[in-house]
C-alpha cells in the first residue's frame, strides 16, 4: 500500500516479492500498477515479464534501435517486472536491466519485482544485481494456512451464488495445501459436476469429481535441502556453495550432499552444480563421509532426522 501511494518515495525501493507459483505475486504487481494509475501517484506505469524484457532487448539489437528500448523502460515512473528468475537466460539482458535499474533508482522511480525464490537463491545472476535486489524491501508470500484456504474457497463459491458446506470446504482445502490456483481449480471441477448432474455439492460428489486428489508427498528439490541446511546450521548460501573449509561449513556442505542424494533423486552432477559447480566425485566423497559418521555419531543421525522433518520428509519415506 505504501509503495502504491508514494512510488519511489519510500525506503521500499526496490520492492521484491517472492513465492512459489499460484500465491498471488502477479496479482500484487498488477494491483500496485492499477492503484497508481487510478489515483495518479504514477503517470508512466510499465508492467512486463522478464521474458518480455529479454525479447524487447533482442529485438532492439536486431533492428539496431536501442534508443527506443532505453526510452521505453528508463522513462517509467513505476517499473513492474514479473518472474525475474528468467533473466539468467542472457548476459546482455542482465547487463541492460542493471543499467535500467540504476537509472530508475537514481531518479527515485519505483521498481517492483517478483521471483520464485529469495534473491540470494536466484541462480545465474551477477552479484551486483543480487545486491541491488536486496537494497530495498524483500518480502516472501507463504502458503495460506487451512483457515485461509477455507475462506478463499467459501468466497469463490459465494461469488458464483453457491453456499459450500463447511465439511466440504475443509476437505478440499486440506488436500490443496500450497497452491491457491489449484485450490480454485478443484472448486471449479466440483461446481461443474454439480451443475452437470444437477446434484447438490456433498462430500460424495466432491470425492467423485476429484477422485485423483489425495495428499501426495511433496517433491523435494536440492534447493529445499540447501535452504533447510543453511537455516539449521546458521550458515549463508554463499558460504555453503563457496570454498570455505571451516569445520561447521564443510560439515553442513557434506550433509547437504547426503540429503540431496537420498531425498531428491537428483543426479550427482546436478547436486554438484547446485553446490557451487562441484564435481560428482566430490559429492560422492561428501556422502560417504556422512554415511560413515551416522554409524558412529548419534548426534549426526539426530541432526539428519531433524533436517528431514524441516524439509518435510516422513520417517517412513526417509527410510
Amino acid at each position: 500500500q505504501a509503495v502504491a501511494e508514494a512510488p519511489g518515495k519510500t525506503s521500499f525501493n526496490p520492492f521484491v516479492i517472492y513465492s512459489e507459483v499460484g500465491l498471488g505475486k502477479t496479482h500484487l504487481l498488477q494491483a500496485i500498477g492499477d492503484y497508481c494509475l487510478n489515483n495518479g501517484t504514477a503517470q508512466n506505469v510499465v508492467y512486463i515479464t522478464a521474458e518480455k524484457f529479454i525479447s524487447d532487448y533482442i529485438t532492439s539489437i536486431r533492428k539496431r534501435d536501442m534508443a527506443q528500448f532505453v526510452t521505453t523502460y528508463r522513462s517509467a515512473d513505476l517499473l513492474l517486472v514479473d518472474d525475474i528468475q528468467f533473466f539468467f537466460v542472457t548476459e546482455g539482458s542482465q547487463r541492460e536491466f542493471f543499467h535500467t535499474f540504476n537509472a530508475l533508482f537514481q531518479n527515485e522511480k519505483q521498481i517492483v519485482l517478483s521471483a520464485d525464490c529469495a534473491p540470494p537463491s536466484l541462480r545465474g545472476f551477477e552479484p551486483r544485481l543480487i545486491s541491488r535486489f536486496q537494497c530495498g524491501l524483500v518480502a516472501g508470500i507463504d502458503s495460506p494456512d487451512l483457515e485461509t484456504r477455507i475462506a478463499i474457497l467459501t468466497h469463490k463459491a459465494e461469488q458464483q451464488g453457491i453456499r459450500l458446506d463447511q465439511e466440504v470446504a475443509q476437505h478440499i482445502a486440506e488436500i490443496h495445501a500450497t497452491n491457491v490456483r489449484e485450490l480454485e481449480g478443484a472448486l471449479i471441477r466440483v461446481v461443474a459436476l454439480s451443475k452437470l448432474t444437477r446434484r447438490p455439492i456433498t462430500m460424495e460428489l466432491v470425492c467423485e469429481s476429484l477422485p485423483h486428489l489425495r495428499a501426495e508427498p511433496k517433491r523435494i528439490t536440492v534447493n529445499d535441502v540447501l535452504e533447510a541446511v543453511c537455516h539449521f546450521y546458521e550458515v549463508s548460501r554463499n558460504d555453503l556453495i563457496g570454498t570455505s573449509r571451516k569445520q561447521q561449513i564443510a560439515s553442513a556442505r557434506h550433509i547437504s550432499m547426503y540429503l540431496s542424494k537420498t531425498l531428491t533423486g537428483a543426479s550427482l552432477k546436478m547436486i554438484g552444480a547446485e553446490l557451487g559447480g562441484r564435481d560428482h566425485s566430490t559429492v560422492i566423497h561428501g556422502c560417504k563421509k556422512i554415511e560413515k559418521q551416522v554409524k558412529t555419531d548419534h548426534l549426526v543421525e539426530l541432526q539428519l532426522d531433524q533436517l528431514r522433518g524441516k524439509i518435510g520428509v516422513s520417517a517412513n519415506r526417509a527410510a
